[in-house]
This record gives C-alpha cells, structure tokens and sequence, in this order.
C-alpha cells in the first residue's frame, strides 16, 4: 500500500499544499486505499442542518433537485462541502478495509458500525446512488463509500440506541459537551436555538451544571421546538421569539436576569445573522459560544466592536474530548430526552 499523511494532504488535488477541508478538490478514487486510510461502505449522510437548510431552500424543497445539488457538490469536489455555508455533515457505515498501517493497532475490525465524528467537508466521499432523503432529520441515506484518515476521529455504534438516534446525537455532539465544560453552578445561559438537535441537548446540559441557582433561558422559533422544549422542563424560561431581532431579545432576557445578562450564551442556530442577539444578550465579562455554522465571524467581531462589548467569543469546534459518550449518556440518563430523540431522529 501507499503510504498516506497523517492528515490527509495526499488526497488534495487541489490546490496543493493545503489540508483536506479547505481544499477545492479531494481525491475520492477508493479503488485503492493508502497505508493509513479506513475505507467505509456508507449507508447515511447526515447533512449539516445550516447546509441542509440552504440546499433545501435552493432545491425548493424538491427532492430530485437536492439530490441533484448533492451528488454535484461530491463529483465537483471530491467530498460534500457545501458551497454557500462551508460546512458538511458526518457518516454512518460499515469498515470495509483498514490500511495495513492500522490494521491491528486500532479498535475498528472491518464489518464494524461505525459514525465518523469528522466532518464531510474533509472527508473524501464517492456516491454511487441516492436512495431516500429525510428532509426533517437532515438524513440521506446513499450508496458510496468514504475515507478516514489516520488523524480522523470516530465512534462505534452502540448495541443499546438506535442506529438513526447515534447518527443524529453525535452529528452535534461537540455543542453539549463544550456546555459541560463551560457552565458553572448559578450561571445565567441563554441557549439561542434551544429547540433543535443540539439545543435540546446543550439546555440539558446547561440546567445539570447550572444547578438549582442557575437559570436557563432558550430562545426558539418554531411553535412545535417550543412547545417540545417546554414540555421536557430543562428550562426557567422558553421564549418563541426571532433571534434575528436583537434588541427585542436582548430586552426580554435583561427583563428575566434583572439586567445581569448571561454569563454564558450558547448559539445553535441554522439561519444567519443573529451575531448580534447572541452578544448583546451576554454580560460583558461573558462567554459567546458560536456552535452555529451559519455564523458570520466578520459580523461578530465587528458587530461586538460596534456596541462596545467585550464577550470572549469562541469558534464552535466540533470536537472536545470524550464529547461522543458525553452525548450518549445523556440519552442513556434522560428518558424524556431519549423519548424526543426517537420520535424525531429514529
């Protein structure tokens, strides 16, 4: 076999000399793999949501035209990275191979589930066909096969949830395990997209480290997110408003914290531009995290310069150490959450 770097640099095409994801075009011939290479028969995609909702919306909600935008963004590319948003997804499938490399010195065996825990906008992707698209999960389930390169990051699929639930849990598993970290006991958190996949699990998270002298408020859009939020009761305070608005927010989360603002705001959105809600909404010696891919950093960073706030910001990373059983356990501990999972992602 060939030997491959660590990071993937020897499937760029182009332009040479820089990493997998933010290259313009990957190699994505799988006929043979290099030496530290794991070769995947995918079965699901599960697109980005700020990437979905953007093919969605330019498909016009047409099935034959999202496959057709999908299947051109990996044959011009090499991998599925969105073209407007940037971002990509992740993976559930099958070990097909391991690069002799890695054979025996890693925990995967070909014939093992596996979801990879990198992003699609890196991973070098062929599909040979498009079987289903579930619009409402962000799912399309696919022939074709994938790489994962000797830095790629991985989790097993567990025997106790269901195969759909883990895909779609560990899609956003970086957003709850980042929270954990962040939030202290008595901390006010605003979660700004409290009602979607990662919002349900960072209120959760939010409410278990605040205690019972925090205070959670999230910020939802849709009536049925908000009415499922209010239901499970992770929150002091669930607001139907458009965060896109945020002098309005900002008023309203002032009126509920008596002006202290949160310590820490956690933003979950899919939609662009509310930069601003998620920074006027947070104290001055608070924390913004932007988990957010449709986030616009010009627009942050300039937008906070503008009102004179001085928030740490931080970038979304998708990763943070055992963030993938961190998320699995929340499941496994949450039954309501768990009940809200399965109907909805299983």
């Amino acid at each position: 076999m060939k030997q491959g770097c660590k990071h993937g640099t020897h499937r760029v095409i182009e332009p040479k000399g820089v990493l997998p994801q933010p290259a313009n075009k990957l190699d994505n011939n799988m006929d043979e793999i290099y030496d530290n290479e794991i070769l995947i028969d995918v079965h699901t995609l599960n697109i980005d949501s700020a990437s979905f909702t953007q093919i969605e919306q330019q498909a016009k909600g047409d099935k034959e035209e999202i496959k057709k935008i999908m299947l051109n963004i990996v044959e011009t590319q090499g991998k599925h990275r969105n073209p407007v948003t940037g971002s990509g997804g992740m993976l559930l499938g099958t070990v097909e191979k391991i690069g002799s490399k890695l054979d025996g010195k890693i925990d995967l065996k070909a014939g093992d589930k596996i979801a990879t825990l990198v992003s699609l906008s890196l991973t070098p992707l062929r599909i040979d066909k498009i079987k289903d698209i579930r619009p409402e999960i962000d799912q399309v389930d696919i022939d074709g096969k994938a790489i994962i390169f000797e830095s790629g990051i991985y989790a097993k699929i567990p025997n106790d949830l269901p195969e759909n639930l883990v895909l779609s849990a560990l899609d956003v598993a970086g957003a709850p395990a980042q929270t954990a970290k962040l939030v202290k006991p008595g901390d006010i958190v605003v979660i700004i997209g409290g009602g979607g996949k990662s919002g349900m699990l960072c209120c959760y998270e939010a409410k278990k480290r605040s205690g019972v002298t925090g205070k959670v408020i999230a910020i939802t859009y849709g009536e049925d997110d908000t009415a499922r939020l209010e239901k499970l009761g992770f929150c002091d305070h669930v607001l139907r408003m458009d965060a896109r608005q945020p002098v309005a927010v900002m008023q309203k989360v002032s009126e509920l914290t008596n002006g202290a603002m949160a310590d820490i705001t956690i933003n979950n959105v899919n939609v662009p531009d509310t930069e601003m809600t998620s920074i006027l909404v947070t104290k001055n010696t608070g924390i913004v995290y932007f988990f957010s891919m449709a986030t616009s950093f010009t627009k942050a960073a300039l937008g906070a310069e503008g009102v004179g706030s001085d928030v740490t910001m931080m970038v979304g990373n998708g990763y943070t150490k055992g963030h993938a059983e961190l998320t699995l356990q929340d499941l496994r501990e949450c039954k309501a959450l768990r009940d809200v999972f399965t109907e909805l992602y299983a």
